[in-house]
């Protein structure tokens, strides 16, 4: 799911602040409301990501989780409420928005300088299963390998934060695989705070530590994910939170 455009709006009294966040947290997010046209997105939006902590973002489409990824992402200001974020944030979206007249290493260190990043550039291109594809153009890239350089381009920013915008949604079913246990590997090895928003129930319980559930603007759902890193799907529990968070999403669960 791209990010939709912002419209300006009124949001009522209340000043939006961001600050730095103590060294515990990445993010603290205090009685968010955001309105578009009169019509309430989120209303009283309040959570934690830890520093570390991989947290999924599951809800219905319109449900306003790009708009609540926006608002972190310093990305929409017409908000009411308190946001507290890192100086270092990094955004991957759906589409990878790899520059087209760049070659693949000039997208990764775009607005970086110094020999210390490109040095940490063509570290993570190996990272991530692109060496020696520096020096390719985007239009050369599968669908797969466009999303491998634009995660390098996120994390070259070293960031504390990182929000993904269902960044494997236009992906083929096999490729999306590959992706999920590059992700985990990448996460487990850099450690950034990460607000995955997704559709997909199977992805989130897959790879987060935390599932939040966004219904109508309101958290409806907090799950923590007490399954081990690797061979989460065979879980005796997989079954069981997949039913409660299709649940809780209003979708009926056919496996049951």
């Amino acid at each position: 799911m791209a990010l939709d455009a912002s419209v300006p709006l009124t949001t009522g009294t209340r000043t939006p602040e961001r600050v730095r966040e103590p060294a515990t947290h990445a993010v603290r997010a205090s009685k968010v409301n955001r309105s578009f046209d009169g019509r309430g997105v989120l209303e009283e939006v309040s959570l934690s990501i830890g520093n570390g902590e991989f947290v999924a973002l599951l809800g219905r489409s319109g449900s306003g989780k790009s708009t609540l990824l926006r608002i972190l992402a310093g990305l929409d200001s017409e908000y009411a409420g308190q946001v507290d974020v890192p100086e270092r944030v990094a955004v991957a979206f759906q589409d990878a928005r790899l520059l087209p007249w760049a070659r693949i290493l000039p997208n990764v260190t775009l607005g970086l300088r110094g020999q210390r990043a490109h040095k940490l550039a063509l570290e993570l291109l190996a990272e991530v299963g692109l060496a020696g594809k520096e020096k390719a153009w985007p239009k050369t890239l599968s669908g797969g390998e466009a999303q491998r350089a634009a995660l390098a381009r996120a994390l070259a920013r070293e960031p504390e934060l990182l929000l993904m915008d269902e960044p494997f949604g236009a992906l083929d079913a096999l490729t999306r695989i590959k992706m999920h246990r590059l992700l985990r590997r990448l996460f487990l090895r850099h450690r950034p705070a990460v607000l995955l928003v997704t559709h997909d129930v199977e992805e989130a319980i897959l790879l987060a530590d935390r599932i939040l559930v966004l219904t109508d603007g309101r958290l409806s759902l907090d799950l923590p994910i007490d399954l081990p890193a690797e061979g989460r799907r065979q879980a005796a529990t997989f079954r069981q939170l997949r039913a409660q968070l299709l649940t809780e999403l209003g979708v009926e669960d056919d496996d049951h």
